[in-house]
């Protein structure tokens, strides 16, 4: 395995040995969880036509190849919208992974349970509302996705995860008070680093999370930071996060990093954002400096909600 340098993943040729480069700079603690991920294969599952972006392949092999090199061991592979509702190519990483592998399914407005059934015995543990790829900030609409997403699962151990503008999120706030499933926010909840703590809609969020019915995963820095490649304006967010209630808080590194923006036709290859995997890692370091509080981020919160 030889690593691509940024390129944001492993790819797979002769040689057998990792580059030192991608190791990690501090102890990732054992069973560490990349909670955040996608896989895209579409050789083996073409993708949906209604897609609004076509990224290129990023395998279940390489994304086993880059945790290991990253010495984590546990992942939540995430359906990511080019997919549409069709789960398959989700369903078969996390069989590849093994496992230590959990996922999060697009759902339609109409399924039968013994197909929640399923899904669950696969490792499926919770239902994604996307509006953040499309641009979607339309209240009323997230508010009726929300509203069905909860009542498909309700009863089941499972939770909602949302991927939303802050605005949107803070809007709906009274529904997810009252969600009777844990609710999980992507890409520390759609703050934008460059608006500080005050910006409009963050104090909802951390008393929301204060409250103990939310998760934030503070991943994809890169999505709400233009500071590469440290993005130091997240640190604020981050740590406000984090001290707000670490027990729900989650670590993602958003592998393979997709390239969502506008500027592309829908059919047109997006090639992916060239990220360091093992410099987002590390910056967990920076957020929580404590080795004690990275293990509850990384392993302890991770097996609470995902199982």
């Amino acid at each position: 395995m030889a690593a691509t340098g940024m390129a944001g993943f492993l790819r797979l040729d002769s040689s057998t040995e990792t580059k030192p480069s991608i190791t990690p700079r501090f102890d990732v603690p054992k069973r560490g969880c990349d909670c955040h991920v996608h896989v895209f294969d579409p050789g083996r599952f073409p993708f949906a036509p209604s897609r609004t972006y076509t990224p290129e392949s990023a395998t279940a092999a390489q994304l086993l190849a880059l945790h290991r090199a990253l010495h984590i061991s546990r992942v939540v592979i995430v359906q990511p919208s080019v997919y549409g509702t069709d789960n398959s190519c989700t369903l078969d990483a996390m069989q590849q992974y093994g496992p230590g592998a959990r996922g999060i399914a697009v759902l339609p407005s109409e399924v039968p349970s013994t197909t929640l059934d399923n899904l669950e015995r696969a490792g499926i543990r919770g239902v994604r509302i996307n509006l953040g790829t499309a641009g979607d900030t339309n209240l009323d609409h997230a508010r009726g996705r929300l509203k069905s997403a909860i009542e498909q699962i309700q009863g089941r151990k499972w939770h909602v995860q949302i991927y939303a503008a802050l605005p949107v999120i803070a809007g709906a706030m009274d529904l997810l008070h009252a969600s009777p499933v844990p609710v999980v926010f992507d890409h520390f909840g759609g703050a934008k680093a460059a608006l500080g703590l005050r910006q409009p809609g963050f104090d909802k969020l951390l008393e929301f999370v204060r409250s103990g019915k939310g998760y934030v995963k503070i991943s994809g820095a890169y999505r709400a930071s233009d500071e590469a490649p440290d993005y130091p304006d997240v640190v604020p967010l981050a740590r406000a996060l984090i001290e707000a209630n670490p027990n729900r808080i989650l670590w993602g590194s958003d592998w393979p990093h997709p390239d969502t923006g506008a500027g592309r036709k829908p059919g047109d290859v997006s090639p992916l954002l060239r990220i360091d995997d093992r410099h987002l890692l590390n910056l967990l370091a920076m957020w929580a400096p404590d080795a004690a509080l990275r293990k509850t981020i990384l392993v302890e919160n991770p097996a609470t909600l995902y199982r």
